[in-house]
């Protein structure tokens, strides 16, 4: 079966040079970088825009990150695609990470281990992810993750490790 012209859908984005952002992790610690995207001072990163999330809310050792579920979001089963649920866990737990860090540090993720628990897709409404910092030392940290859809139900959770590092 093929898909007729009125049967597609259409999604345009765009974003803003990443570099301006990645400049300013040797002149702003981690929670000020995060406040200053939330406030729209700077631009979010390209990947909040592919993924269309909406919201950040940044304080030490926490950060908030909310996601409408949307149909380009879906995987062939009609729910929002493991990747992108993922992806959103990968962001709060880093950013969580990136909330305690001094101006000049840095951090990749090491590994992101993810439970899904449930399916979200329109019908969940909007999903808000969780990040927190469970431990940091000098050179990783652990963070924790929850995604809850609008009903409160757990959706995902994920914790990571995160490598630091001089930027």
């Amino acid at each position: 079966m093929t898909q007729t012209e009125a049967d597609l859908r259409q999604r345009t984005f765009s974003w803003s040079d990443p570099m301006l952002n990645a400049a300013e992790v040797g002149r702003r610690s981690g929670l000020e970088l995060l406040q200053a995207m939330s406030r729209g001072e700077l631009p979010a990163p390209p990947i909040m825009h592919l993924l269309g999330t909406g919201g950040l809310e940044a304080e030490e050792g926490r950060v908030v990150v909310t996601l409408e579920p949307r149909e380009y979001h879906y995987n062939p089963l009609g729910t929002v695609h493991g990747g992108v649920l993922a992806t959103l866990l990968d962001t709060a737990t880093g950013c969580a990470v990136h909330s305690t860090l001094p101006a000049g540090v840095g951090y990749t993720t090491l590994d992101l281990t993810t439970k899904f628990l449930r399916p979200a897709s329109l019908a969940s409404g909007m999903l808000t992810c969780e990040g927190t910092i469970i431990s940091k030392g000098r050179r990783t940290a652990l963070a924790q993750a929850r995604i809850t859809d609008a009903r409160g139900n757990l959706v995902a959770h994920a914790t990571s490790t995160c490598m630091l590092f001089t930027a």
